[in-house]
């Protein structure tokens, strides 16, 4: 256990002196209106206290990936860890930094509009499409995966628990955001703090142990190498471009640019500390990684959830615990639609105050929804895995061309969206959803690519002319 609270420790650290250093580069300003208070409009621009927006983004962010991605990325030992750890502080965190904050300078403009402003329209028209294919993939993932968490619970069909979510999640995508997300939330966040401290208390209190796999090695799990697929597999715990479409939410509901670092860094930084308690579960309630194989051979991360929860808990324990991992893909599943009805409205130009605009978006985007979700559920994970990523690589392309634009320091952006254009590109080269080329070939690939992406940057933004933001008076 001293891996894992040192790895936690480094979390902490890491909020408190790199979150400081990125939200001194950037320049929070206390005095400068934010768009809750200058376009409010009772539904989507709306203030509400830090708490709870806190809160509220914690939850909208943290789906299945902080529990399902780090089960699954135990099976590379220790080395999950280590990414979940520096790829949530100099990664995630700045990547959830920047996608809230520059929508606070840009009047709570969503995800298309932010990379639109500092990439150009050609990349506004791309991730607007991209961004609302990505939220239909959240969303079903999301309902799917806690229908298929709950029937293990309950015994009721996994058909009829998805239409009880997808009612849900209408409702919460129509309702102003107080209504519903506003109310219940704060309930969610307590059980989902039972279930982080009671199974870290647990694992400790019955003395397991790290299983075998002690070394930074890759372990190969089922033959499948650690690179890129672990930066793939673990990403909503260390850094995950649907992040991107949930923060301008809270940025309209803001009450001043200073709470930024602890809205936007430091919810990631909490994601961060849920994956480590699953990637430590994964890596110690069994006893190697050919063990953990084999309980999501019987029925995927929802099993092992299950297991992990109802042996270190109990009955009435592990029931609470599972309840606390189904709330996380649930309050993330309606806001992924909630973010693509307000990404669909402005590429319509439609204002959304009025029931009947609102209906006129989400009925059909809910239809589509509902198609989709008949595919296979391990294939939509796929391609939702690589878009991801994706979307994440493409919004810290954009806070770099921000920084750098403002003659600010843009190595904090810069380099990690340089890292993440190698995997993603390595990944769609490699895998069989792309092109299935040789591994080795693959990385080439993808290390050109970045290399083309960093030439083009410095080009464009070296050579722009562009007049810095003005600072706030």
């Amino acid at each position: 256990m001293l891996i894992f609270f040192g790895c936690l420790a480094l979390l902490v650290l890491g909020y408190v002196v790199y979150g400081t250093l990125v939200d001194r580069i950037f320049g929070s300003d206390e005095n400068r209106p934010t768009p809750a208070s200058t376009m409010y409009d009772g539904v989507d621009y709306v203030e509400m206290p830090t708490w709870k927006i806190w809160l509220i983004q914690l939850l909208n962010i943290a789906g299945l990936g902080p529990i399902f991605g780090p089960i699954l990325g135990a099976l590379y030992g220790p080395s999950a860890l280590l990414w979940i750890v520096f790829g949530s502080i100099f990664a995630g965190a700045v990547h959830d930094y920047f996608s809230g904050m520059l929508s606070l300078r840009y009047n709570g403009a969503s995800v298309p509009d932010v990379v639109g402003q500092n990439l150009g329209n050609v990349f506004k028209q791309f991730m607007r499409w991209f961004s609302v294919i990505l939220l239909l993939l959240v969303g079903i993932v999301f309902v799917l995966g806690p229908a298929k968490l709950l029937t293990n619970m309950t015994h009721i069909s996994v058909p009829v628990l998805v239409g009880l979510i997808f009612a849900y999640y209408f409702l919460a995508t129509i309702m102003p955001i107080d209504k519903i997300i506003g109310k219940i939330y704060p309930l969610f966040g307590a059980v989902l703090l039972f279930m982080a401290v009671g199974l870290t208390v647990a694992l400790i209190v019955q003395g397991h142990e790290f299983y075998p796999q002690r070394t930074l090695s890759n372990v190969h799990p089922t033959d499948l190498p650690m690179w890129p697929l672990m930066f793939i597999t673990i990403a909503c715990g260390a850094l995950s471009g649907f992040h991107a479409t949930q923060s301008p939410m809270m940025a309209r509901c803001l009450k001043s640019e200073k709470r930024g670092k602890a809205v936007f860094y430091g919810a990631m930084i909490g994601e961060g500390a849920i994956a480590l308690i699953w990637a430590t579960l994964g890596m110690t309630f069994y006893y190697g990684s050919p063990e953990l194989g084999a309980a999501l051979a019987k029925g995927g991360p929802a099993y092992v959830v299950n297991e992990v929860s109802t042996t270190l808990l109990g009955g009435f324990g592990g029931i609470l615990a599972v309840v606390g991992v189904v709330i996380l893909p649930i309050t993330s599943g309606d806001t992924a639609f909630r973010s693509a009805r307000l990404i669909i409205a402005e590429m319509l130009n439609m204002e959304q105050k009025g029931y009947f605009k609102r209906l006129a978006i989400a009925v059909p985007l809910f239809v589509v929804g509902f198609l989709i979700s008949l595919t296979e559920f391990d294939i939509i994970w796929r391609y939702f895995g690589w878009a991801n990523q994706t979307l994440a690589t493409v919004v810290l392309w954009a806070a770099a061309a921000y920084l750098i634009q403002n003659n600010k320091l843009h190595w904090i952006a810069t380099i990690p969206a340089m890292f993440m254009t190698v995997v993603v590109t390595t990944y769609l080269a490699n895998q069989p959803i792309g092109f299935g080329l040789d591994l080795q070939v693959s990385t080439y690939i993808g290390l050109v690519v970045s290399a083309a992406a960093t030439a083009a940057f410095f080009i464009k933004f070296r050579k722009c002319g562009c007049e810095p933001e003005p600072e706030a008076e």
